[in-house]
């Protein structure tokens, strides 16, 4: 089975990052091959600060592989190594029907927010599609907000493959429902467009700070509280034992437990659950020459999977 999946480098990752993509495709490269690749063309439709997106290129790989990934068994690269993904995307985009993309909400949600209706923005699904399929990728780990784009994505594929031949894996979504959203500090989804996030590793202060202004109601510390509503329960949950969230549940509905010593208990726990991956960050911070080599590996490997793929593509449609 190989698995493929993205991240944009636009800016700082947070933990919807990691409990929506990095930590269930880190979980998924004990099952199969992981094609785990940082979406820097992606990223052109919201960055435009190229020494910030080095940057953000950069920390997106040195985190990546602080919580976990393993290049000997994933093949970890940069969208931008691998150019035969770029023309296999012409492909696509001469068989993806316009109403396709007019559908798509993610281009809808972008330019509601004030992000410029660029062509960039409006055909990302097509350059998405190339990104699984160059792979010939099985499965695809998204959150239930980019649905759509794996469901776009086989669309295109059945469609080239309906009009040219089989040339193209027909992908499936891998959808993990029960932290499909991570909530923000405003109890939006967590987002970077938000200024709403947790980032991953953060100092100390500023990650406690940001974790003390979460979102609550206004009940006050002898009253009982709902956890099943509760912004700071809900991130608390993805890090906790079934016994300690069982516990925090009991104090929350007992009443006399208030939401500030919820929240640090929060902060405790993701402070705990992250110290191995920040020193493991650090580590990989210190040896830059390391990291550039497992993007190397990765980017030919990558090349030699894509070059296949593009090569079926040129044939199937008469290019060569």
């Amino acid at each position: 089975m190989r698995i493929l999946s993205g991240i944009q480098p636009s800016g700082k990752l947070h933990l919807g990052n990691y409990f929506g993509m990095m930590k269930p495709a880190i979980e998924l490269q004990e099952r199969g091959e992981a094609f785990l690749f940082i979406a820097n063309y992606h990223a052109l439709t919201t960055v435009g600060d190229p020494a910030a997106l080095r940057e953000a290129t950069r920390d997106v790989a040195l985190d990546l592989l602080a919580c976990g990934l393993d290049p000997e068994r994933s093949v970890l690269f940069r969208q931008s190594d691998v150019p035969e993904v770029t023309e296999l995307a012409w492909f696509l985009s001469v068989v993806t029907p316009m109403g396709l993309l007019e559908r798509c909400h993610s281009y809808k949600d972008k330019t509601a927010k004030g992000i410029a209706p660029t062509h960039g923005l409006f055909a990302y699904p097509v350059l998405m599609a190339a990104d699984i399929l160059a792979y010939q990728s099985n499965v695809v780990p998204v959150g239930r907000d980019q649905k759509q784009h794996v469901e776009v994505t086989r669309d295109i594929a059945i469609k080239f493959n309906s009009q040219f031949g089989e040339v193209f894996t027909i992908p499936e979504p891998a959808i993990r429902e029960s932290v499909a959203v991570v909530p923000g500090l405003d109890g939006q989804k967590m987002s970077k467009s938000y200024n709403n996030t947790v980032e991953l590793f953060g100092s100390e202060k500023e990650t406690k700070s940001r974790i003390m202004r979460i979102v609550t109601d206004s009940k006050g510390l002898d009253d009982p509280k709902d956890p099943d509503t509760c912004n700071v329960f809900a991130l608390y949950r993805l890090f906790a034992s079934d016994a300690q969230r069982a516990e925090m549940e009991s104090l929350y509905r007992r009443g006399g437990y208030g939401y500030g010593s919820a929240k640090k208990a929060l902060f405790e726990i993701f402070w705990t659950t992250f110290e191995p991956m920040r020193r493991r960050r650090a580590e990989l911070a210190a040896d830059p020459a390391a990291v550039d080599a497992v993007l190397a590996r990765g980017a030919a490997r990558a090349r030699e999977e894509a070059s296949r793929t593009l090569r079926r593509a040129r044939s199937a449609t008469g290019i060569e």
